[in-house]
């Protein structure tokens, strides 16, 4: 006859999971049927990452109202012991702990002890308290303002005000639920004694936390006495208030651990099958995207058998601390732990303290005094920043591993292994197969080995395309004011609103020095001028015409590459003409090339925060659209790594991807980091730090996958990415490194530390240290005249420059009129305090 469990797993294979009833017959499963199951849905969930938290553990307090027979933590007051942890104790543990880059503090405390210990409330009287859980709000309070590190507190069974208030300044709450048996409290249970494992208790508090939307840890503890049945009957309790709230951030499957003075000091421990039956058990109830954590210090030597039932998650490892709750079992060390995971096919990655779904969900799920610390510690997935590089930083080295922790041995097989899923995908993309958005979105969450193909696919298919030269352009870049009434939230370069915090002054250049900067870059060898600027009140379109007429004049064979997308539509508007028209005069007028700026990122989910009063997604496609109908050719650019989800980044590149199978126009596509120190949007705490070092590399790979065969140069960004970065985006598929600038203001603006020039030679000795051969181009990728072509040897120093200020704008407010698209006139308030 045969077993009813198989029906059931074949089910949850196909994405069903088991009902209540079915769940039950699990008891029965064939074992290794039922782990199989759950490392295919591990798998489905999580791809090839194990995370895990960095963190400290702060022992606020030991006392405990509940006696629970296998604890070692909590114990009775002792003579001349305080019972708490003062503040600048619990300050040193997270201080060390931030200095040893730790993310998480976890307040470990027993549960109550005011209602059990004298000592207990005179204490808390002392320290200015009530009640164990309002002292631990504050203290939580002050790691996350002194230390940036983000709480996570578990003490025990809460009320509603506690979890509200408790919310306010930790990144996560949990509590474990152990089981929902309860014989375990009778006489002789383990629980006997302890009001607080009541779990009609727990479950409430577990719900209150949903209610309030807090992501929450919970979990069962194995081996205390439970029937098997018994635990399937408390995964189910908890899978019915994740259905119900969505809060489950993690499920924990802990292992009972016999320990010396304890009254189950004899107990028999659950051996590894036990475990790996129940883990798994909890990956099929819970389904795929559930996190399932097992502690690996408690079953150490095992870390391949617990994937293989299902674990995604090895929970908090400290650098630091121990674990105050299995003292006999210490951390594993973090480059150990992660040669172990790879042994077992997959990549360790950290995670915060609130897990990746939560945080990118943040401001459902977070106290607003939270937002901005789990912005600033997060990637574009919502796991932890492994490092603290960020684009355009100096003096950070890039990091050794894009990852996480590194792998030191670097042994054959130690790392992690390549899903068939992405693969294929980057098969399909290479031989130019358009993927969907949900596709690509998989090609940015590689990691690992997977990361490692995915580079390796770009930069064999830049070899195939574009051979081994590296094409670069001598050009210098002219902005020509930095006045603008736009409010984008990234740019510091513009001055208005936080004018005073941002560098330099507003000015507006002269004709004269536009003109003498662009002859000056000619006589030191350049070919292009890049000229782009704010969106000057008092500029029309024909501001635009003198400019590009004033330097065609004076140098007939510079290329004019200038004026975004969003200047072109201003420029047209103030003239009451069409922007077709408007470029053809552009065109004539000198005009060669558009570059593709004011694009940020082409979703205007995120545009609506971003820039708001600027271009649309479809207005900026229609003017480039434009352009090339008439014969002009535009970069394309994206601007990645501040609010945006990685979805965005997808729906970007089918955007270019599409306007350029239809036109042909695009010269190139352009990665640009954000560069967060001085942009209005980070200052405010509402974007993160830039990408990291591994999404920066991952884009111009993926950009050189998803992009072709119809985009063919993949250009990276040596100003925001430094030489090291530079390299190794060349080394991912991108052949091109730019402009050698002469003068870059805008990263600057930003905070940007990384230089204003690199000059043609340096930039040539960079190239040829990779093996591969210097090209330097024209703008439209031609090969530079013979007569061109190394005038940048004789190149003398810069002159100062000249800023012409605009004084008129310091004092106060200026009225303007602003055509509008059909003609009408509108007016517009421009103050440089305010815009």
């Amino acid at each position: 006859m045969l077993n009813p469990s198989a029906g059931i797993l074949r089910a949850a294979r196909d994405g069903s999971r088991p009902s209540p009833t079915d769940a039950r017959l699990l008891v029965g499963a064939d074992q290794e049927a039922l782990v199989a199951t759950a490392a295919a849905l591990r798998d489905r969930g999580h791809r090839n990452v194990v995370s895990y938290s960095r963190k400290v553990f702060i022992p606020l307090t030991t006392l405990c109202r509940d006696v629970c027979h296998y604890c070692t933590f909590a114990r009775p007051p002792r003579p001349g012991e305080r019972a708490y942890l003062r503040v600048d104790e619990v300050l040193a543990i997270a201080r060390a702990g931030a200095v040893a880059g730790c993310k998480e503090a976890l307040f470990t405390l027993g549960d109550k002890p005011e209602r059990r210990y004298a000592v207990a409330r005179r204490e808390l009287a002392e320290l200015g308290h009530a009640s164990t859980v309002s002292y631990l709000v504050e203290m939580a309070g002050r790691v996350l303002a002194e230390t940036g590190l983000l709480p996570h507190a578990n003490p025990g069974v809460l009320d509603a005000a506690e979890i509200a208030a408790l919310r306010r300044v930790s990144a996560s709450q949990g509590i474990m639920l152990e089981s929902v048996s309860t014989r375990l409290a009778e006489p002789g249970g383990p629980h006997h004694g302890s009001p607080d494992k009541l779990p009609a208790a727990r479950l409430a508090t577990i719900a209150e936390a949903g209610v309030q939307r807090v992501p929450f840890t919970s979990g069962i503890l194995i081996g205390i006495g439970e029937t098997r049945l018994e635990r399937i009957e408390s995964l189910l309790a908890l899978r019915e208030l994740h259905d119900r709230y969505g809060h489950l951030q993690e499920l924990i499957v802990q292992n009972f651990r016999a320990k010396p003075g304890t009254r189950m000091a004899g107990s028999p421990e659950p051996d590894l099958e036990d475990l790996r039956w129940t883990i798994a058990v909890a990956r099929v109830l819970f389904g795929p995207e559930m996190n399932v954590q097992a502690p690996p210090n408690l079953s150490p030597e095992t870390y391949g058998e617990l994937i293989g039932a299902g674990v995604n998650d090895w929970g908090g490892v400290s650098p630091v601390t121990p674990d105050h709750v299995n003292p006999e079992a210490p951390w594993p060390h973090l480059d150990e732990l992660a040669r172990r995971t790879a042994e077992a096919g997959k990549v360790l990655v950290e995670r915060l303290a609130s897990y990746p779904a939560y945080v990118r969900d943040a401001e459902r799920w977070h106290d607003p005094g939270l937002l901005t610390a789990l912005r600033r510690a997060s990637d574009g997935e919502g796991f932890a920043r492994p490092d603290p590089w960020s684009p355009g930083v100096a003096g950070v080295p890039i990091p050794a591993s894009h990852d996480g922790p590194r792998i030191p041995d670097g042994r054959a097989g130690t790392r992690s292994a390549v899903g068939d899923d992405l693969r294929t995908l980057v098969e399909r993309a290479a031989a130019g197969d358009a993927l969907g958005e949900s596709e690509i979105v998989r090609l940015f969450a590689a990691r690992g080995a997977e990361l490692d193909l995915v580079c390796a696919a770009a930069d064999e298919l830049r070899r195939r395309v574009s051979g081994d030269r590296v094409g670069y352009v001598v050009n210098r870049n002219i902005n020509y004011t930095n006045i603008c009434y736009f409010k984008c939230q990234f740019c510091a370069f513009s001055k208005g609103k936080l004018s005073e915090s941002l560098r330099g002054v507003p000015y507006d250049l002269e004709l004269p020095e536009i003109v003498r900067r662009a002859r000056e870059a000619w006589d030191r060898g350049a070919t292009e001028v890049c000229m782009q600027g704010g969106i000057h009140p008092d500029y029309t379109g024909e501001t635009y015409l003198r400019i590009s007429d004033a330097v065609k004049q004076a140098l007939p064979e510079m290329h004019i590459h200038a004026f975004s997308p969003l200047e072109v539509s201003q420029g047209a508007k103030t003239l009451g003409i069409t922007v077709e028209r408007f470029l053809g005069r552009l065109r004539d007028a000198g005009l060669g090339s558009l570059p593709g700026t004011a694009a940020e990122i082409l979703d205007d989910g995120v545009r609506a925060t971003l820039c708001p009063d600027k271009l649309g997604t479809e207005e900026w496609l229609a003017v480039i659209r434009t352009a090339h109908g008439l014969g002009i050719r535009t970069t394309s650019t994206i601007m990645y790594g501040h609010i945006e989800p990685l979805e965005s980044w997808a729906r970007h590149l089918l955007r270019l991807r599409a306007l350029q199978q239809e036109t042909g126009g695009f010269t190139e596509f352009v990665p640009l980091p954000f560069v967060h120190m001085e942009a209005p949007v980070y200052l405010k705490g509402r974007a993160r730090r830039g990408p990291t070092f591994r999404e920066a590399v991952l884009m111009h790979a993926v950009s050189r996958l998803v992009l072709h065969p119809f985009i063919t140069n993949i250009q990276a960004s040596w100003v925001k990415m430094g030489p090291d970065g530079l390299a190794a985006c060349l080394r991912a598929g991108a052949n091109d490194a730019g402009g050698t600038l002469m003068n870059e203001s805008i990263t600057r603006a930003a905070g940007g530390e990384l230089g204003q020039e690199l000059p043609p030679d340096e930039m040539e000795r960079l190239i040829r240290s990779l093996g591969r051969v210097p090209w330097q181009r024209t703008t439209l990728y031609q090969d530079v005249a013979d007569d061109r072509r190394g005038a940048w040897h004789e190149a003398r120093p810069l002159a100062p420059l000249i800023l012409t200020p605009v004084k008129r704008y310091e004092a106060g407010r200026k009225r303007f009129v602003e055509p509008s698209a059909v003609g009408a006139v509108a007016e517009r308030t421009y103050d440089p305090e305010v815009a």
